[in-house]
């Protein structure tokens, strides 16, 4: 069964390809053709998010190198503390909001100083597949679609962040223990 899931795993890719070829051909359209005006508004998109991205990576750059991350730790820790929640891991939790890969690099470094199989090494990895990158995502969605209005966006997808943050602290104490 497990050599089945690895074939089909190494197939599906070339499968989903030719099969997409093929129903063009059935459709009587002009692969090639449509193929090419896609990849001429996929780097329009890209050139219009181009400076949100700049932005991004500037804004993380600034609050990696500055201390902010660990100027907040350093205040939220008390409360953190109290409740038995890792203070280690609030910068992880603020650099998630923003980027993955900044949010993978701090995530690298807890397990370089506390080891993958600690509770904050743990409770890192579940973080990461609970929460989302919202300043991220949102800035290229919205401005890739010319949506200005957000509404209550933010707030539901800071409220859902929170949830995958608590959500993962207490599944790595259900699940591992302290």
């Amino acid at each position: 069964m497990m050599r089945f899931v690895l074939i089909m795993s190494d197939l599906i890719m070339p499968l989903l390809f030719v099969y997409i070829i093929l129903y063009g051909f059935s459709k009587h359209v002009k692969i090639y053709d449509t193929f090419v005006e896609g990849a001429k508004d996929g780097i329009n998109t890209v050139i219009m998010i181009f400076p949100t991205l700049i932005g991004l990576l500037v804004a993380v750059g600034i609050l990696r190198s500055s201390g902010a991350l660990d100027f907040i730790s350093s205040i939220v820790s008390p409360i953190t503390d109290k409740v038995g929640f890792p203070s280690e891991t609030i910068p992880l939790v603020l650099m998630r909001l923003v980027s993955a890969s900044a949010a993978r690099g701090l995530m690298l470094d807890l397990f370089e100083n506390f080891g993958t199989d600690s509770f904050i090494g743990r409770f890192s990895s579940i973080l990461m597949s609970c929460t989302e990158t919202i300043f991220y995502t949102m800035s290229i969605y919205f401005i890739s679609v010319k949506i200005t209005k957000t509404r209550y966006t933010l707030i539901g997808a800071l409220i859902a962040n929170l949830a995958g943050v608590l959500a993962s602290f207490y599944l790595t104490l259900y699940i591992f223990g302290r």
